[in-house]
């Protein structure tokens, strides 16, 4: 009797936001360890065929990733996912209490400036550091990711603060393998993922919103890497 192992793999995705301020899908890589040396990897792939330098990269927390995508590009900004650090944040909160926890962090990374948020942070940490001391001392350990953002008007903000668009392309994909949670190898899964991603890329024909507001603090905050075409 033959028999059949089962390995468990994680799908990465890419997307960026070109200078059109269009969404186009970089890459995914199939996996099933993550860390430091994976993401120099996928990096450095990205650096070679398709991305010359980024601006502002926008990561989900995962070990390793900042550091990979600074030793390729040192002069990126990177910034953790603000919606991913309220989620992680509300884990050690029950029910009851999630609403206000929530709008005492909202006051954190919507604060005007840096000096402002960090007052807010100070602010949490006495009213609720008794209670759930994992919280404020996430967000301190994070902090030089967190606040990059906040250097922006309130319309790049919006553009970077989140990998949302990610997160609705994974949504997207999960629905398409759900009736298909086993397939027999990495190239069968390839060709699912590729296809459904084509599918999805054809729908992203606008620029997102106040992208030529953007484009222009971009020109002056990145002179010397703006473009000389644009």
């Amino acid at each position: 009797m033959m028999k059949v192992e089962f390995i468990n793999k994680a799908v990465h995705l890419a997307i960026g936001v070109n200078m059109d301020g269009i969404k186009e899908v970089l890459g995914f890589w199939i996996d099933k360890n993550e860390g430091a040396k994976f993401w120099l990897k996928v990096v450095t792939e990205l650096n070679n065929r398709v991305v010359s330098d980024i601006f502002i990269a926008c990561v989900d927390g995962l070990k390793g990733f900042p550091d990979a995508i600074n030793s390729i590009f040192p002069d990126t900004k990177v910034q953790l996912c603000i919606v991913h650090m309220v989620r992680h944040s509300l884990k050690y909160v029950p029910h009851k209490e999630k609403k206000e926890v929530a709008k005492d962090l909202k006051s954190i990374y919507s604060a005007i400036n840096e000096k402002h948020a960090k007052e807010n942070l100070e602010e949490f940490k006495k009213r609720w550091d008794d209670k759930y001391p994992a919280i404020a001392d996430s967000w301190e350990r994070n902090w030089l990711e967190i606040i990059p953002f906040l250097e922006y008007p309130d319309y790049i903000r919006k553009a970077i603060y989140t990998t949302n668009a990610i997160e609705s392309a994974n949504y997207s994909l999960r629905k398409i393998i759900k009736n298909r949670s086993i397939l027999k190898n990495d190239i069968a899964i390839s060709k699912l993922l590729y296809l459904a991603l084509r599918n999805i890329e054809k729908k992203w024909t606008m620029a997102i919103h106040n992208w030529k507001q953007a484009l222009n603090q971009f020109a002056i905050i990145f002179t010397d890497r703006f473009p000389r075409d644009f």
